[in-house]
């Protein structure tokens, strides 16, 4: 770093994932004229939702507009847990307790359904078992997450305790944060070799999935369904929809109805250059993965290797450059880890997660049409989880739900049409509340840390 500069001489615009999984650029192929059921969306849901149809020896074609896994199944932070982030609606209310036990025994089945995934079906993903922390942003947060520390135990088994100050510098090696909530059942993963072979798996069963073919059109027709993409339309008896945070970045008219109860949020990540073994070991020594209680958060972990640091976070809510948002990055990381200063990046990349107006994810559908969406922020195991519990509602034919999650369209407002206007004026009300909360003077340092 004799110039100073903080990326490496290959900086690449990349996920750092995809040097050991990249989706993958398949050849095209003739189209069907007919299939079963076919799925628009080829990401964590809309793959575990072909690969349990696929398995009960339903007929499954699936779609997507970019290569396969192109988007957050392959962006992602691969953080895993069930049930972390449930619990909140609108502007921090609470949700009703059953309402929110019944959430939480789901979320906890999701976590379930992952780890059973990946013994049943060989995938070998770098999975570390190692807990996560929740920093605490400010010293009134310990309170609220005391509160909720029996409910995650008692529901989702979250194995959760809440950490002081001097616990939470030895577990992190950082005194970065004012104590934390360490969840116990809860680790990480390369995000993207999940992907691989959670695809290789539906595949394995008889899926079909082709990437490169967006799809403009879904026209309901006696007895099923028209689906016109670039390439052919295609008769389907159902169609689900997995698009999570991209609907309608395609084609605008694509599921309009889902479009405008969700909001596209904007996340980025970085990862380090490989680490001196002595600095590493300073760096998370317990190997878990990280997340924080202020409103525009931060999320790190290491790499599977334990040698790189892998950060992320909202790096903007305007759209930037790729250097710009990795910048930012980096500067929020060595705020928390000063001893990373002189650290170079090596990859800088975005994507989208998709929050619903009422921060709970939503599966439903009927007479042929269903749909999964509103990841929160927690994919990995959520969305595979809504994918798989929609194949289990086509299979039980019936129109009552599978889950908890199993209730209908997100919710609307009438100012919103899916196009998400008002981020950057609430991106900045979180960060003023944020600053104002953390209530320690180098907050100022780090407050034009947009993340």
């Amino acid at each position: 770093m004799a110039d100073g500069s903080i990326f490496s001489d290959d900086f690449a615009d990349t996920p750092w994932w995809w040097r050991d999984f990249a989706p993958p650029a398949d050849p095209p192929v003739a189209l069907p004229t007919h299939v079963g059921t076919l799925v628009i969306g080829a990401g964590y849901a809309g793959t575990a939702c072909a690969l349990r149809l696929a398995e009960a020896g339903e007929d499954v074609f699936v779609l997507d507009a970019q290569a396969l896994g192109f988007g957050a199944s392959t962006r992602s932070g691969g953080q895993v847990s069930g049930g972390v982030n449930v619990g909140k609606g609108p502007s921090g209310k609470p949700v009703p307790i059953e309402r929110q036990a019944a959430l939480l025994r789901d979320a906890a089945r999701g976590f379930t359904l992952f780890e059973t995934l990946l013994e049943r079906h060989r995938i070998r993903c770098g999975y570390h078992r190692t807990g996560r922390l929740n920093g605490f942003w400010s010293p009134d947060h310990a309170a609220g997450w005391q509160k909720r520390i029996e409910a995650l135990n008692r529901h989702a088994g979250s194995e959760a305790r809440v950490i002081d100050r001097a616990e939470t510098r030895v577990e992190l090696g950082s005194d970065f944060y004012h104590g934390a909530a360490l969840i116990g059942r809860a680790g990480h993963i390369q995000p993207a070799l999940f992907y691989g072979g959670l695809l290789a798996a539906a595949r394995a069963a008889g899926a079909r999935l082709h990437g490169q073919t967006p799809v403009r059109v879904v026209q309901r027709l006696p007895g099923g369904f028209a689906v016109v993409t670039d390439r052919g339309t295609i008769a389907a008896d159902r169609v689900v929809f997995t698009t999570n945070a991209y609907v309608g970045a395609y084609a605008r008219g694509l599921a309009p109805d889902l479009r405008r109860g969700v909001v596209p949020v904007a996340t980025h990540m970085i990862a380090t250059e490989e680490l001196p073994a002595d600095l590493a070991r300073t760096i998370l020594p317990t190997n878990r993965g990280v997340s924080e209680t202020r409103r525009v958060i931060s999320h790190y972990r290491l790499s599977p290797d334990g040698r790189r640091l892998l950060f992320g976070g909202r790096a903007s809510f305007f759209p930037l450059e790729t250097r710009r948002t990795a910048a930012l990055l980096h500067r929020a990381m060595v705020a928390r880890f000063p001893q990373l200063i002189g650290t170079r990046i090596t990859h800088g990349w975005g994507g989208r997660v998709a929050v619903t107006l009422d921060r709970l994810p939503h599966i439903g559908g009927g007479e042929g049409r269903f749909f999964a969406v509103g990841c929160q922020g927690s994919g990995v195991t959520m969305m595979t989880y809504l994918g798989h519990s929609l194949a289990e509602k086509i299979l039980a034919n019936e129109g009552g739900p599978v889950n908890a999650y199993d209730s209908g369209l997100p919710p609307h407002h009438p100012l919103y049409d899916g196009t998400p206007w008002f981020m950057p004026a609430v991106g900045s009300w979180y960060q003023f509340r944020d600053r104002l909360e953390r209530r320690e003077p180098r907050a100022a340092s780090i407050s034009p840390l947009v993340e």
